[in-house]
Protein backbone atom coordinates (compact mmCIF):
# COMPACT_ATOMS: atom_id res chain seq x y z
CA UNK A 1 0.00 0.00 0.00
CA UNK A 2 1.17 3.50 -1.04
CA UNK A 3 -0.28 6.72 0.78
CA UNK A 4 -0.14 10.39 -0.98
CA UNK A 5 2.06 12.52 1.26
CA UNK A 6 2.72 16.27 0.08
CA UNK A 7 2.21 15.14 -3.65
CA UNK A 8 4.96 12.10 -3.73
CA UNK A 9 3.49 8.99 -3.00
CA UNK A 10 5.42 7.17 -0.32
CA UNK A 11 5.28 3.34 0.63
CA UNK A 12 4.11 2.42 4.41
CA UNK A 13 7.02 1.24 6.71
CA UNK A 14 5.56 -2.64 6.37
CA UNK A 15 6.10 -2.16 2.38
CA UNK A 16 9.72 -0.65 2.84
CA UNK A 17 12.83 -3.10 2.80
CA UNK A 18 13.76 -4.40 6.20
CA UNK A 19 17.43 -3.06 5.47
CA UNK A 20 16.10 0.44 4.90
CA UNK A 21 13.64 0.75 8.01
CA UNK A 22 15.20 3.08 10.44
CA UNK A 23 15.35 0.17 13.38
CA UNK A 24 16.82 -2.37 11.60
CA UNK A 25 19.66 0.32 10.27
CA UNK A 26 20.38 1.11 14.08
CA UNK A 27 21.05 -2.49 14.99
CA UNK A 28 23.42 -3.14 11.99
CA UNK A 29 25.04 0.33 11.43
CA UNK A 30 24.59 1.98 14.91
CA UNK A 31 22.55 5.17 16.05
CA UNK A 32 25.20 7.51 14.39
CA UNK A 33 24.53 6.34 10.91
CA UNK A 34 21.05 7.54 11.31
CA UNK A 35 19.36 10.74 10.18
CA UNK A 36 17.65 12.71 13.09
CA UNK A 37 14.42 12.49 11.10
CA UNK A 38 15.35 8.59 11.25
CA UNK A 39 16.02 8.40 15.11
CA UNK A 40 12.66 10.48 15.68
CA UNK A 41 10.58 7.79 13.59
CA UNK A 42 11.92 5.04 16.01
CA UNK A 43 10.97 6.96 19.87
CA UNK A 44 7.22 7.74 17.42
CA UNK A 45 6.87 4.02 16.25
CA UNK A 46 3.89 4.01 14.02
CA UNK A 47 2.44 6.78 11.87
CA UNK A 48 -0.96 7.60 12.05
CA UNK A 49 -4.02 7.91 9.54
CA UNK A 50 -1.74 6.32 6.68
CA UNK A 51 1.26 8.44 7.05
CA UNK A 52 4.27 6.60 7.46
CA UNK A 53 6.41 7.33 10.72
CA UNK A 54 9.27 7.92 9.38
CA UNK A 55 7.31 10.86 6.99
CA UNK A 56 5.97 12.37 10.39
CA UNK A 57 9.40 12.89 12.01
CA UNK A 58 10.45 14.71 9.13
CA UNK A 59 7.13 16.76 9.24
CA UNK A 60 8.01 17.41 12.73
CA UNK A 61 11.17 18.67 12.36
CA UNK A 62 9.83 20.88 9.28
CA UNK A 63 7.46 22.49 11.80
CA UNK A 64 9.37 23.57 14.61
CA UNK A 65 12.90 24.14 12.21
CA UNK A 66 14.55 21.24 13.01
CA UNK A 67 15.81 18.92 16.58
CA UNK A 68 16.65 22.71 18.47
CA UNK A 69 12.87 23.95 17.84
CA UNK A 70 11.73 20.40 18.15
CA UNK A 71 13.46 20.79 22.12
CA UNK A 72 12.07 23.85 22.90
CA UNK A 73 8.44 22.79 21.76
CA UNK A 74 5.76 22.93 24.22
CA UNK A 75 4.59 19.48 25.40
CA UNK A 76 0.84 20.86 25.33
CA UNK A 77 1.53 21.96 21.84
CA UNK A 78 3.10 19.08 20.63
CA UNK A 79 0.19 17.08 21.98
CA UNK A 80 -2.33 18.22 19.63
CA UNK A 81 0.11 18.06 16.71
CA UNK A 82 -1.77 15.70 13.96
CA UNK A 83 -0.16 12.38 14.41
CA UNK A 84 1.51 12.93 17.86
CA UNK A 85 -0.58 12.61 21.03
CA UNK A 86 0.38 12.88 24.93
CA UNK A 87 2.09 9.37 24.08
CA UNK A 88 4.14 10.05 21.29
CA UNK A 89 5.01 13.76 22.83
CA UNK A 90 5.94 12.38 26.35
CA UNK A 91 8.34 10.13 24.22
CA UNK A 92 10.06 12.54 22.09
CA UNK A 93 10.08 15.23 24.97
CA UNK A 94 12.09 12.67 27.55
CA UNK A 95 14.49 11.20 24.97
CA UNK A 96 15.15 15.12 24.34
CA UNK A 97 15.86 15.90 28.10
CA UNK A 98 17.71 12.71 28.58
CA UNK A 99 19.99 14.48 25.61
CA UNK A 100 20.33 17.42 27.40
CA UNK A 101 21.05 15.57 30.96
CA UNK A 102 23.89 13.42 29.64
CA UNK A 103 25.11 16.12 27.59
CA UNK A 104 26.16 18.18 31.49
CA UNK A 105 26.75 14.52 32.94
CA UNK A 106 29.62 13.96 30.64
CA UNK A 107 31.64 17.21 31.30
CA UNK A 108 33.88 16.91 34.44
CA UNK A 109 32.40 16.98 37.76
CA UNK A 110 34.14 20.15 39.09
CA UNK A 111 34.88 21.88 35.58
CA UNK A 112 37.37 24.76 35.98
CA UNK A 113 35.77 28.27 34.99
CA UNK A 114 38.97 30.40 32.74
CA UNK A 115 36.73 32.49 30.73
CA UNK A 116 33.48 33.44 29.84
CA UNK A 117 33.19 30.53 26.84
CA UNK A 118 33.92 28.24 29.58
CA UNK A 119 30.76 29.02 31.98
CA UNK A 120 28.71 29.43 28.66
CA UNK A 121 29.70 26.05 27.43
CA UNK A 122 28.45 24.06 30.29
CA UNK A 123 24.96 26.36 30.01
CA UNK A 124 24.06 26.47 26.50
CA UNK A 125 23.35 22.83 25.78
CA UNK A 126 20.05 23.28 27.77
CA UNK A 127 19.87 27.02 28.10
CA UNK A 128 18.81 27.73 24.76
CA UNK A 129 16.16 25.21 24.06
CA UNK A 130 14.29 26.78 27.39
CA UNK A 131 10.73 27.83 26.25
CA UNK A 132 11.11 30.54 29.91
CA UNK A 133 13.40 32.89 30.87
CA UNK A 134 15.55 31.48 33.79
CA UNK A 135 18.12 32.48 35.80
CA UNK A 136 21.10 30.50 37.18
CA UNK A 137 24.48 30.75 39.58
CA UNK A 138 27.88 29.24 38.99
CA UNK A 139 28.90 28.77 42.26
CA UNK A 140 32.77 28.78 42.27
CA UNK A 141 35.19 27.94 44.87
CA UNK A 142 38.72 29.78 45.21
CA UNK A 143 39.94 27.91 42.42
CA UNK A 144 36.80 28.99 40.23
CA UNK A 145 35.95 25.55 40.03
CA UNK A 146 31.93 24.83 39.89
CA UNK A 147 30.36 23.69 42.81
CA UNK A 148 27.23 24.10 41.87
CA UNK A 149 24.74 25.66 39.44
CA UNK A 150 21.16 26.35 41.02
CA UNK A 151 18.25 27.68 39.01
CA UNK A 152 17.45 30.80 41.09
CA UNK A 153 14.64 32.41 39.36
CA UNK A 154 12.15 31.74 36.59
CA UNK A 155 10.00 34.60 34.71
CA UNK A 156 10.89 37.69 33.12
CA UNK A 157 14.01 39.57 34.76
CA UNK A 158 13.66 42.85 36.24
CA UNK A 159 15.17 44.69 38.56
CA UNK A 160 12.09 45.60 40.71
CA UNK A 161 11.02 41.83 41.36
CA UNK A 162 14.54 40.33 41.25
CA UNK A 163 15.33 39.67 44.84
CA UNK A 164 19.18 39.66 45.16
CA UNK A 165 19.75 38.35 48.11
CA UNK A 166 18.31 34.96 46.40
CA UNK A 167 20.79 34.83 44.46
CA UNK A 168 23.81 34.51 46.93
CA UNK A 169 21.24 32.39 49.19
CA UNK A 170 23.41 29.12 48.16
CA UNK A 171 26.52 30.92 47.54
CA UNK A 172 26.80 31.93 51.63
CA UNK A 173 25.56 28.56 52.37
CA UNK A 174 28.26 27.22 50.81
CA UNK A 175 30.70 29.52 51.50
CA UNK A 176 31.77 30.13 47.27
CA UNK A 177 33.98 32.81 46.96
CA UNK A 178 32.82 33.73 43.31
CA UNK A 179 29.50 33.33 41.21
CA UNK A 180 28.49 33.36 37.66
CA UNK A 181 25.00 34.96 36.61
CA UNK A 182 23.34 33.22 33.88
CA UNK A 183 20.80 33.79 32.39
CA UNK A 184 18.36 32.89 28.86
CA UNK A 185 16.25 34.80 26.61
CA UNK A 186 14.04 32.84 25.04
CA UNK A 187 13.37 35.07 21.42
CA UNK A 188 17.06 33.72 21.13
CA UNK A 189 18.90 37.25 21.19
CA UNK A 190 21.34 37.60 23.65
CA UNK A 191 21.83 41.17 23.60
CA UNK A 192 21.81 42.67 27.36
CA UNK A 193 18.39 45.05 28.27
CA UNK A 194 18.51 47.43 30.37
CA UNK A 195 17.17 45.80 33.15
CA UNK A 196 19.65 43.10 32.61
CA UNK A 197 22.40 45.61 33.38
CA UNK A 198 20.23 47.18 35.98
CA UNK A 199 20.45 43.65 37.87
CA UNK A 200 23.84 43.09 37.25
CA UNK A 201 24.91 46.01 39.08
CA UNK A 202 23.09 45.57 41.99
CA UNK A 203 24.33 41.54 42.39
CA UNK A 204 27.93 43.42 42.18
CA UNK A 205 27.19 45.51 45.02
CA UNK A 206 25.40 43.14 46.88
CA UNK A 207 28.63 40.50 46.18
CA UNK A 208 31.20 43.58 47.75
CA UNK A 209 29.17 43.59 50.97
CA UNK A 210 28.65 40.15 51.25
CA UNK A 211 32.86 39.27 49.84
CA UNK A 212 31.57 36.95 46.78
CA UNK A 213 33.04 38.21 43.71
CA UNK A 214 30.47 38.51 40.55
CA UNK A 215 33.17 37.31 37.78
CA UNK A 216 30.04 38.05 35.26
CA UNK A 217 26.86 37.36 33.77
CA UNK A 218 26.07 35.44 30.52
CA UNK A 219 23.23 36.27 28.53
CA UNK A 220 22.26 32.84 26.82
CA UNK A 221 20.71 33.06 23.42
CA UNK A 222 19.70 30.05 20.18
CA UNK A 223 23.26 28.63 20.72
CA UNK A 224 25.25 32.00 21.50
CA UNK A 225 25.72 34.39 24.12
CA UNK A 226 26.90 37.70 25.30
CA UNK A 227 29.28 38.59 28.68
CA UNK A 228 28.36 41.47 30.23
CA UNK A 229 31.86 41.57 31.39
CA UNK A 230 33.57 41.23 28.29
CA UNK A 231 31.08 44.50 26.87
CA UNK A 232 31.97 46.00 29.54
CA UNK A 233 28.50 46.64 30.83
CA UNK A 234 27.71 46.99 34.41
CA UNK A 235 31.28 45.70 35.66
CA UNK A 236 32.93 48.87 34.82
CA UNK A 237 35.70 49.75 37.67
CA UNK A 238 34.67 46.44 39.81
CA UNK A 239 37.01 44.70 41.16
Amino acid sequence: MRVQESGEYRPMMRDVPSEERPRERLQRHGASSLKTSELIAILLRVGVGGENVLALAERLLAMYGGLAGLARADMAELCHVRGVGQAKAAQLKAALELGARLAVAGQDVRPQIKSPSDAANLLLMEMSFLPHEQMRVLLLDTKHRVLDVPTVYVGSLNASVVRVGELFRAAVMQNCAAIILAHNHPSGDPTPSPEDIAVTEQVIAAGKLLDVEVLDHLIIGQQRYVSLRERGLAFTGSR
